[in-house]
């Protein structure tokens, strides 16, 4: 699939925005301006030609990019890889979805981008909070939209995500896949950049009291797929999520009988039913910390369980240094 990407409707991601804007203004800067003769009384009024400059052909690409848009989509002519993803529509469609949260609503701050590679592969490790999984999906729109290369954030998912009815074709379509190390090794080896929150349910369903303490990552999975798949890991720290739904109480009984982890009781929910479930606009920070190379190690390395362990730890330990150092400079849970 070609790595050029539209923009929904004329609508492009706030980093590129601004860094035209600043390459039309030091452009604008560099040109001598010409001298102006001055305007003699018998020539006539110049004419204003600002509608016949624009004449609407803004608007008129826009609605020939969207009828277009929605062609391809009825007949077929857009391309999906081997794991459902749908680079067209998560660009014009999902994309535009995220983006008022994440601009306007979460209003995310970004640090820390550029340790992103530019091109081949990466893994990047993030902390999961939030009652709902919000955080993977400002994760992603952050990669894309942030990044200079205007990178692809491929996240894995838990099974659960891939039973639930609709949510299980969207979240093919916006490139995300199953949390399993097979699938990771092989988007890694091909040059995706992949997303992954090694905390799972607990991390996401853990009360408020425990907001922004690390649960346990695991066995290391995640190491031993960078080690095997020769790529860097890039730790990531997410502050802002954990107050979105102040998690104040689990009905474990109600989730076993649905088939889910937790149940969640906030402040608002179940109590003021579907408004419950809006989230609080809180402020939010995600960074990027340096990325941890794993292509010095020999292959074997992917088979020793203590290497494994102090890697796993090394980047737990990073992110939450990080969490505590963004929580300390932060001024206000909203602003």
């Amino acid at each position: 699939m070609a790595d050029a990407k539209v923009i929904p409707f004329g609508e492009e991601p706030r980093s590129r925005r601004r860094a035209k804007r600043a390459g039309r203004a030091s452009d604008r800067a560099d040109v001598p301006l010409a001298p102006v003769p001055p305007r003699r009384e018998e020539d006539p009024e110049p004419a204003d030609e600002t509608p016949r400059q624009n004449g609407g052909g803004g608007w008129d690409r826009r609605i020939a990019h969207g009828l277009s848009f929605l062609r391809r989509r009825i007949t077929g002519e857009y391309e999906v890889d081997e794991f459902g993803y749908d680079e067209e529509l998560t660009d014009q469609v999902i994309m535009s979805m995220l983006r008022p949260f994440y601009d306007t609503y979460f209003r995310v701050e970004v640090k820390g981008v550029e340790n992103i590679p530019s091109e081949g592969g990466a893994l990047i490790v993030a902390n999961h909070s939030g009652t709902l999984p919000l955080d993977a999906l400002m994760l992603q729109a952050a990669v894309h939209d942030e990044h200079p290369a205007g990178r692809h954030l491929r996240m894995l998912a838990a099974d659960l995500v891939f039973v639930l009815p609709v949510v299980n074709e969207l979240a093919r379509k916006a490139g995300h896949t199953l949390a399993c190390a097979e699938d990771a090794q092989r988007l890694l080896e091909r040059g995706e950049v992949v997303g992954v929150m090694p905390e799972g349910f607990k991390g996401i369903g853990k009360p408020f009291s425990d907001r922004y303490k690390l649960q346990r990552f695991g066995r290391g999975g995640f190491v031993s797929t960078a080690l095997r798949a020769r790529v860097p890991i890039v730790p990531c720290s997410i502050v802002g999520a954990e107050e979105i739904y102040p998690m104040i109480g689990n009905a474990r009984t109600l989730a076993r009988l649905l088939g889910l982890p937790y149940f969640p009781l906030t402040p608002t929910f179940p109590w003021l039913g579907p408004l419950g479930a809006v989230p609080l606009p809180t402020k939010w920070t995600i960074q990027f910390g340096e990325p941890i190379a794993t292509d010095g190690y020999p292959p074997e390395a992917a088979d020793d369980p203590m290497l494994m362990f102090n890697l796993t730890d090394q980047v737990r330990e990073t992110i939450q240094h990080t969490l505590y150092k963004l929580l300390v400079q932060r001024r206000s849970v909203f602003f």
